[in-house]
């Protein structure tokens, strides 16, 4: 009984000392966000998945000029304008995430998934203060005085994007909210013409990707949702669309 029990003691010590290394390591791994876009109205979306609110509504202005040269390089900026904590971020489509190891330390890089396809993107961000935020916004600020040190750096000596076109300017606002329905977030924007996306997402380890994106297309099979023809994901297509009604 005596040695039983100190075979018992050894093996929860042996758990309890490798549980934590694998859980770094698992930290350490490429993440992956499965996404797909929902096309229907967002009333009938809402009965559908039942969602809640998570967190309040906020404005989101995406900037490019009107050839959209970042985007045509694979480059979005992105000003998430929440009341609280506004953030710009730096977006890149990169050929992996271990390509992109020099950056990381100062931002993130994670799969993106659409149609069971995915791609590398690079993320770096700065929080800002409301007022700069505001001035951004409002076109009152240069963005390029407004970039961290790591995105004006990444840029210039990864994306060769430096200087920053001349012709850059604030697209949006984009009226942004995001809901819960079990595991999965979905977000719902609105253009300023009226017109509306729907887009739900999960994120798990990149080597859990295929078995979430399955997952996921049955959970809006039972609740009859109806998914976009299109799964190319929603970005461009707001900043081409944004572009055509604000022009310089």
């Amino acid at each position: 009984m005596h040695s039983l029990a100190v075979a018992s003691l050894a093996v929860i010590a042996v758990t309890a000392a490798v549980q934590p290394n694998a859980a770094a390591k698992d930290k350490g791994a490429t993440r992956a966000e499965v996404q797909i876009g929902l096309c229907e109205p967002v009333d009938t979306l809402e009965h559908k998945l039942a969602w809640q609110p998570r967190g309040p509504a906020y404005d989101t202005w995406l900037f490019d000029d009107n050839a959209l040269s970042l985007l045509e390089r694979g480059l979005r900026l992105r000003l998430r304008a929440s009341s609280d904590r506004p953030e710009l971020t730096l977006k890149a489509a990169v050929k992996d995430c271990d390509d992109a190891r020099l950056a990381k330390s100062e931002g993130k890089c994670e799969l993106d998934v659409y149609a069971g396809k995915a791609s590398a993107t690079l993320s770096l961000t700065r929080a800002l203060r409301p007022p700069m935020a505001q001035d951004l916004a409002a076109g009152r600020a240069a963005l390029a005085h407004s970039l961290s040190d790591a995105q004006a750096s990444y840029l210039r000596d990864a994306a060769h994007a430096w200087p920053l076109p001349p012709g850059l300017r604030p697209l949006g606002p984009i009226d942004t909210r995001t809901y819960a329905s079990g595991r999965y977030e979905i977000d719902v924007t609105t253009l300023p013409d009226g017109a509306r996306y729907a887009e739900i997402s999960i994120k798990v380890p990149a080597a859990d990707m295929a078995r979430a994106q399955g997952k996921l297309e049955a959970f809006l099979r039972d609740a009859g949702v109806q998914v976009c023809a299109d799964q190319q994901g929603q970005a461009a297509d707001k900043l081409r669309r944004l572009a055509v009604q604000q022009p310089k």
